[in-house]
């Protein structure tokens, strides 16, 4: 049983695709919809190739990378493609594949909320493919999203193409059922056409944008309890389905975004609730405001009712 594995639960009619397995024999399962539930491995059974063919499902697809039966890809469909090859069952090889007439110049970053970082920043001739990197299928959930613009060169006078960007962020239910053959590689693989339905970049809008986040403007700022709950199930639903990372990122976003907007709104001093768990969001706290000058203290405090489970900031 792996990642990518379509499955069914023995005690009811879902099914949907392992996006992550846990120690202790728990997984993960995303459903039709989206809808992630977890369940006991005891507790689902893996789809086989032939019951999927005979109740007419994915015709010869195994439900594992080991055994891809690729659907047949047009291989002179005119597009820029973003293929996933297997280099094994758990490393996946990207490659962004141009199958187009036109060189573009093609930038690709990998997006961290606020932040990124640029894995790809150069040009792509027409037929040829380039490798972006490598990703591991068991950390599936943890893929950041991926940004890709394309910039068309120009060679000659001639009418101007536009640019154009494409974000991805996938689902386990979509991403392990798009298999097939990567145009210009012929490798079997998990394949997505890039430029259908792109996006165009509006350089003229991206300017007008510019402007007015440049623009001189009134800030208000809403005045935040005095007291910030970050348990995570405070936070957000979705918490059971969410990573550590994922979870830690939620807690200091919070975090930080009240932090300032006390500041702002000029209060004395405001307290947040972390408890003491494994103390790594406690440490990420106090690390963060030993950082800043306009702080005058910052203490454990209110032992009878958060046990130094929080922390009191006061604002100079």
């Amino acid at each position: 049983m792996n990642v990518g594995d379509r499955v069914r639960l023995l005690h009811g009619n879902e099914e949907g695709v392992i996006t992550k397995i846990s120690a202790g024999g728990r997984v993960e399962i995303e459903i039709e919809d989206g809808f992630r539930i977890p369940a006991l491995k005891s507790e689902v059974v893996v789809i086989s190739a032939a019951e999927a063919q005979h109740f007419g499902g994915e015709k010869g697809v195994s439900s594992t990378l080991t055994g891809i039966k690729p659907q047949k890809t047009d291989s002179n469909e005119k597009s820029v493609f973003l293929a996933y090859i297997p280099l094994n069952d758990k490393e996946l090889a990207i490659y962004i594949c141009n199958n187009s007439d036109r060189d573009y110049l093609v930038i690709a970053s990998e997006l961290y909320g606020e932040n990124r970082q640029t894995i790809l920043a150069e040009m792509l001739p027409s037929k040829n493919t380039k490798k972006i990197g490598e990703k591991t299928i068991q950390l599936f959930e943890e893929w950041p999203p991926l940004l890709m613009q394309f910039f068309p060169i120009h060679k000659k006078v001639e009418k101007t193409q536009p640019s154009f960007e494409r974000k991805l962020k996938f689902k386990a239910s979509a991403f392990f059922k798009s298999k097939g053959t990567a145009p210009i590689l012929n490798k079997s693989g998990y394949i997505f056409m890039v430029s259908e339905s792109s996006k165009e970049i509006d350089i003229r809008q991206l300017n007008e944008e510019l402007k007015e986040q440049t623009a001189p403007s009134k800030l208000q700022f809403q005045k935040p309890p005095k007291e910030v709950d970050l348990h995570i199930e405070k936070l957000t639903n979705d918490h059971p389905f969410m990573s550590n990372s994922e979870i830690l990122r939620l807690q200091m976003d919070t975090f930080e975004k009240n932090l300032n907007y006390a500041i702002a709104s000029g209060m004395d001093e405001i307290t947040f609730i972390h408890g003491i768990g494994n103390g790594v969001l406690r440490k990420e706290i106090h690390k963060y405001l030993s950082q800043l000058e306009n702080i005058k203290y910052f203490q454990d405090t209110q032992k009878s009712r958060f046990g130094y489970g929080a922390t009191l900031v006061r604002i100079s």
